[in-house]
């Protein structure tokens, strides 16, 4: 512990001492910047990538289910009363929501989208936070009888939808269950019902996605009375837990999966992207390492007579090569705790005043979203010490290998 103390000792005062050469505090200046730089780039834009995973996390949540019931095999599954209630009995499962999903065509006057109707029921905005995101009109499905369509946003655009103050109906055509060919149009079964609302959560499902009534799409798709699509379920407990069980109760001709296992592609694909920012904005610190490899080296040559002073009284190439080390430590640390500090301040201004604005307005916030995360904190300091022990490992060995004498 002694020797740990007297290493920093040594390493803070030949941080802090003049130089008889200037150009060594001025590079070991610039290896503290660029450390610090570096330190607060990473925090920050990492910081940033985690406000719009959250962001984006969440819209995909408030859409999907905790869990989702589909057939392994064909488009149907069937569950009886009796199933249902099994369901509705396990463990930590909160909502269950009956669903019946198909392809169709949507038809406004000269306007047409292909778009994939959900029929839920009325159970659907328990288990979704869908008729949290209606832009315009409300989330009224109808009835069989008098079936509504609430859309996507931009389905209402393809399609030339007004469905706040439309008074006309648009015509859905869906595929006939019985018929051979589906190439014409003459083959699928059509219906005429009334916008009611136009929801906006994220692109992918704004483009896609209409939703009426249960009743009316089994109807249309001539499903059995037990007869659907999918099952969401939401859970009050982790999902994983919850999924074992349902799977058991089930058997293995359902597929039971939680909201990661719909999206897995999504969810790898972003922990990608936060690895590939990572090491690229690493490069930073790599290239402030050379700064540190410069400002000990001609450290040690200003120093000469120290070196030669320690290895007089005793001092092994172990001890002097620990001094430089702690020296470009020394140098890191104050660069990294420096670019924490910076980012922390700047990430906290822009989660406090959204100073920093998205261009374009297209999206669903105006401005760059940030979560500071503890892991990118001690990820980013890692790294920092990492970096900064192998640029200090070569001066620091080239000083202890080389004899110094006082005369010189």
């Amino acid at each position: 512990m002694k020797l740990e103390t007297l290493n920093l000792l040594f390493a803070w005062r030949y941080f802090k001492s003049k130089k008889t050469t200037n150009a060594i505090n001025i590079i070991a200046r610039i290896s503290v910047i660029a450390i610090a730089v570096g330190t607060a780039a990473l925090i920050i834009v990492l910081s940033v990538f985690n406000g719009f995973e959250d962001l984006v996390k969440g819209l995909y949540a408030d859409f999907y289910a905790d869990i989702k019931i589909s057939p392994v095999k064909g488009k149907t599954i069937t569950l009886t009363p009796q199933q249902i209630n099994q369901l509705k009995a396990v463990n930590y499962v909160d909502q269950l929501s009956l669903v019946a999903e198909e392809k169709a065509l949507l038809v406004n006057g000269e306007n047409q989208a292909i778009v994939y109707v959900k029929g839920v029921d009325n159970n659907y905005i328990h288990t979704s936070n869908i008729a949290a995101h209606i832009a315009r009109g409300s989330f009224a499905l109808g009835n069989i009888q008098n079936p509504k369509l609430v859309v996507g946003a931009g389905v209402e655009n393809a399609a030339g939808i007004d469905a706040e103050r439309s008074l006309t109906p648009v015509s859905i055509y869906l595929p006939d269950r019985k018929a051979k060919n589906i190439a014409s149009i003459e083959n699928l079964s059509a219906y005429i019902l009334q916008p009611a609302g136009t929801f906006l959560v994220q692109q992918d499902f704004d483009n896609k996605y209409v939703f009426t009534n249960l009743a009316f799409v089994k109807f249309m798709l001539d499903l059995n009375i037990d007869e659907y699509t999918s099952v969401d379920i939401k859970t009050t407990a982790k999902s994983d837990d919850v999924k074992k069980n349902i799977q058991i109760l089930l058997g293995s001709n359902y597929a039971v999966q939680t909201r990661y296992e719909q999206n897995q592609s999504l969810y790898m694909v972003m922990n990608i992207e936060k690895w590939v920012i990572y090491a690229i904005l690493s490069l930073i610190l790599v290239v402030a390492a050379f700064n540190i490899i410069g400002a000990l080296t001609m450290l040690v040559i200003e120093k000469q007579k120290d070196i030669a002073v320690l290895k007089a009284m005793g001092a092994g190439d172990k001890k002097i090569q620990s001094i430089f080390l702690s020296e470009g430590i020394l140098l890191a640390t104050v660069g990294g705790i420096s670019g924490i500090i910076l980012a922390s301040i700047i990430c906290y201004l822009q989660m406090q005043f959204h100073f920093i604005k998205l261009t374009g307005g297209s999206f669903i916030i105006d401005y760059y979203p940030v979560k500071l995360s503890i892991s990118d904190f001690v990820l980013v300091v890692v790294t920092v010490l990492i970096i900064a022990i192998v640029a200090a490992w070569i001066p620091a060995r080239k000083a202890a290998a080389q004899e110094f004498s006082l005369k010189s």
